[in-house]
């Protein structure tokens, strides 16, 4: 598949940046939909904010080799891992830069210079890791950065709870749509993230993206295009795995690329809640990979049960920027 241009995405980057930053002014990109004013003094749900639209707040930019095997490639995936959150889950592996803010604000130029670093270190793609409370300054990034010459895809990276005002806004400029989807019901989502309106939202946002974006391309066996949806198998089905399974297959989504992962472990205030103060058995996970199974999905991505000891980063041992 022919790889769109730096120019045209600068172009479409250029195209939607005046309705981003009316977004901006009363924030709606996520489910919250709170109106925090972004171009000036507002602090929006997710407790990001100022800087009159130019600043963002990230703690990590490096080649990750952790994720998805398409999205690594031989070169890794060029992750920036963005503070803040617009979901307070209770058991985040990454609480310290989720929860705590960790990180440090820069002007979108200096973060269109860290897209161009990790480009030249031979990373496959730009992967945005949280990244809806800053669409405006990531997008002026951008457009910095495709102008000078930016030709890798670009992957967002995120928690599923975005407004399909967001993800329509998005046509054109995202590649890969890597979205998680953590609940299928209002009491567990409020209860264990505080967005009791989540799966309304994150099953619209997904909707939408597939609509845009269908099947995952892989060219070379790196993604270049398309959707890879995230389900985190939590105890006890807390997550509705079953259902989510389901719903996908009524939305004639089975072409899908479905990543299962069994890596949760009881993180931060997780220990607080019976519920979830456990891992997933194997029972519990190898059930949910064989209902997959049965229903006849083509693409499934499984991890060992082993993987909750090592996806467990600690952002306070890495060097925040490039």
């Amino acid at each position: 598949m022919t790889r769109v241009s730096s120019e045209t995405k600068r172009d479409r980057v250029r195209a939607i940046l005046p309705e981003a930053r009316r977004m901006a002014t009363s924030c709606t990109a996520c489910g919250h939909a709170c109106g925090a004013n972004r171009t000036g003094d507002g602090v929006g749900v997710c407790r990001a904010g100022r800087g009159d639209g130019a600043l963002a707040r990230w703690q990590t930019a490096t080649p990750h080799f952790g994720e998805e095997p398409m999205l690594v490639g031989n070169g890794g995936s060029g992750t920036v891992f963005f503070s803040y959150c617009s979901l307070r889950c209770e058991f985040c592996q990454n609480w310290q830069i989720s929860q705590q803010g960790d990180g440090r604000d820069g002007h979108y130029r200096e973060l269109a210079h860290t897209f161009l670093k990790l480009s030249d270190q031979g990373v496959e793609n730009i992967n945005l890791v949280t990244p809806t409370q800053y669409i405006l300054p990531i997008l002026l990034a951008l457009e910095v950065a495709y102008s000078e010459g930016l030709d890798i895809p670009l992957v967002y990276n995120t928690n599923g709870f975005d407004s399909v005002e967001l993800i329509r806004l998005l046509d054109g400029v995202v590649d890969v749509w890597l979205p998680d989807l953590k609940y299928m019901a209002s009491e567990p989502a409020g209860r264990f993230s505080h967005g009791a309106n989540y799966p309304e939202v994150a099953l619209a946002a997904l909707r939408q993206m597939y609509a845009q974006a269908g099947p995952l391309r892989i060219d070379n066996g790196v993604a270049t295009g398309g959707v890879i949806v995230r389900h985190l198998v939590l105890p006890d089905d807390i997550s509705g795995s079953y259902a989510f399974l389901l719903w996908l297959n009524d939305e004639d989504m089975r072409d899908v690329t479905i990543s299962l992962m069994s890596q949760y472990s009881p993180q931060h205030r997780a220990s607080l809640y019976p519920e979830i103060a456990r891992p997933p058995t194997a029972k519990e996970y190898q059930d949910i990979v064989a209902y997959a199974e049965k229903l006849d999905f083509e693409h499934v991505l499984i991890q060992e049960m082993a993987s909750k000891d090592v996806y467990l980063p600690d952002f306070n041992r890495q060097q925040p920027f490039l």
